[in-house]
């Protein structure tokens, strides 16, 4: 059998496929950022899928392309942790950029853009990705992201910069205060997940005029930093993977026009996309 592991930083879609290329098991663990979880907690985090525990000694090859495996340290990690579970299989870990180049790939080269709890971006000729710039993460980086997003609206509640029906609406909601925002941010495992829950308050408001200017501004900040300086910008398809571009797909297009940028499809999960590419071009 083999696993193929689409793993952000919020979730991780597997998918087990028998040994006729055939699909045996979906199911979902935690996501398995090496940047954000304790390293010690993705044995246990895998051991609390039944699913997976009744194939583990079936499974003779996994491929895991995870969010914050664009390091070979963080690679590693991950091989050594996933490998104290499947004791059978050989694992390749590769960074979530490949997967999505993979999952977007429609015979063409694009540039292929992650949007999701993080953001990335890279240009994928159909074999290679170039990576023009690296991933700052949440801190510095992930423009456009769910947590970029969610950090905006969490700032922006605070300061008191929420248009008054939003502000009370947000209160409402979540009864947030400043003691539990900072431990969440700066005391936790995964700060940027917790920033990016915050996402379905604005996509369940996004028609609204504040929020619509507030993503927007998002999105040309993720395309001024992420995909205008790939020289193929202006000539080659984006392509988009992540829920982020799924929910925010009509102010993601609306932006890319303005810019003259070229949208091709967006995939809201790319696990099934994925696990095609590996049995056409792979297994």
């Amino acid at each position: 059998m083999v696993a193929i592991v689409d793993s952000g930083s919020t979730k991780s879609d597997w998918v087990i496929l028998d040994e006729f290329k055939n699909v045996f098991l979906k199911t979902e663990t935690i996501g398995f950022n090496p940047n954000f979880i304790n390293i010690e907690l993705i044995v246990p985090e895998i051991e609390k899928n039944k699913s997976l525990l009744s194939v583990k000694n079936s499974i003779t090859k996994i491929f895991f392309y995870g969010s914050g495996c664009g390091v070979e340290k963080n690679r590693e990690r991950i091989e050594e942790e996933v490998g104290k579970v499947f004791n059978n299989a050989s694992i390749i870990v590769k960074e979530d950029l490949m997967a999505a180049a993979y999952a977007a790939y429609n015979g063409k080269p694009a540039i292929v853009c992650i949007l999701g709890t993080g953001s990335n971006s890279c240009y994928f000729d159909g074999k290679d990705i170039k990576i023009k710039l690296p991933s700052l993460g949440f801190l510095m980086g992930d423009e456009g992201s769910g947590s970029a997003i969610g950090k905006q609206l969490v700032r922006r509640f605070f300061m008191q910069k929420l248009p008054h029906d939003l502000h009370t609406e947000f209160e409402n909601t979540y009864h947030l205060t400043i003691d539990v925002a900072l431990q969440n941010m700066y005391h936790s495992s995964r700060p940027n997940a917790f920033l990016a829950d915050f996402n379905k308050f604005v996509v369940e408001r996004k028609h609204h005029t504040y929020f619509e200017k507030m993503v927007s501004e998002e999105m040309k900040s993720f395309f001024e930093y992420q995909v205008l300086p790939y020289e193929e910008s202006k000539k080659s398809e984006i392509n988009f993977i992540g829920s982020i571009a799924y929910y925010y797909e009509n102010i993601l297009r609306s932006v890319a026009s303005e810019l003259q940028l070229n949208v091709g499809h967006v995939v809201q999960k790319p696990i099934e996309s994925l696990v095609s590419y590996h049995i056409k071009y792979i297994l």
